[in-house]
């Protein structure tokens, strides 16, 4: 299996969801020759999906004293992120009147939209992971936009994604996440500080974060295209295709800056007394 190479984060901040049956008669009608063709009877209707928060007679759905789980759990419904909105460039906001709301209260939602500068790790300097290994890359994360939204999916609501972060000819070096917040924005303890490349995937098939918030509705990872031929700065250093990306090659499964290499080795002959042939 490729293997996974582990981030660590460097932040800084800059500004900027029956019918009815006919009845038969028992009183002497007559039978039905068997010649005849009886009529087929009428399909049953298809019964509508149960809204999961439908309105009621004020023309909204109550969420007084929704917890924040709750508030997170329709906001999931009703934003669609780039990928999930088949690679759109925005980000939108549905409104089904009837089945999502509208809500009696509007929901405060934070769209933000981080840009990631990766590197190759400089030797042994750098703080250590969880796991007690050295990252293979680190990353700097930066805040170029953010939205405050105050919604209710009473209306359909669409926010552009910022063009220079999500161009097609940006750096090799450079990624893009999008978190979707409930409530404020962002602190920098709440952002994620260990990210794979390459690694684990949701159900969907998109690349998993782990933010250290409970507050997180949803978010994207748009990975770095090459970060294998970057600096520690963040700058690439060669071409992309002429530099494999880590475990695409046999020899490169372990890569020494994630699992170091024992400083002493053996063989089975040492251990056994064993011959050379």
């Amino acid at each position: 299996m490729p293997a996974v190479a582990v981030l660590a984060v460097a932040v800084l901040f800059t500004g900027g969801c029956s019918s009815a049956h006919g009845t038969s008669s028992l009183s002497g009608d007559p039978s039905e020759s068997a010649t005849g063709v009886s009529e087929s009877p009428s399909p049953s209707p298809t019964p509508s999906p149960t809204p999961p928060y439908p309105t009621g007679a004020s023309g909204c759905h109550d969420n007084t004293g929704w917890t924040a789980e709750e508030s997170k759990d329709w906001v999931r419904l009703v934003v669609y992120t780039p990928q999930e909105d088949y690679l759109d460039k925005e980000l939108a906001v549905v409104s089904l009147p009837g089945y999502n709301g509208p809500l009696c209260r509007k929901i405060t939602v934070q769209v933000e939209f981080w840009k990631l500068v990766y590197g190759v790790a400089d030797g042994a300097d750098g703080e250590r992971l969880s796991n007690g290994l050295r990252p293979s890359y680190y990353f700097d994360i930066r805040r170029v936009k953010r939205v405050e939204l105050h919604t209710d999916a009473g209306v359909d609501q669409k926010i552009a994604l910022p063009a220079s972060l999500y161009a097609t000819d940006r750096s090799p070096c450079e990624g893009a996440l999008l978190s979707i917040t409930v409530g404020k924005p962002l602190t920098s303890k709440e952002l994620p500080k260990e990210v794979e490349v390459g690694g684990g995937q949701d159900v969907s098939g998109r690349a998993t974060v782990d933010f250290r918030s409970q507050r997180i509705a949803d978010y994207e990872l748009s990975e770095p295209s090459a970060p294998q031929v970057c600096s520690p700065d963040g700058k690439p250093t060669a071409d992309p295709a002429d530099v494999p990306a880590p475990g695409s090659q046999p020899t490169d499964l372990y890569p020494t800056d994630l699992y170091p290499t024992p400083e002493s080795s053996f063989d089975l002959g040492d251990i056994f007394g064993t011959a050379a042939p």
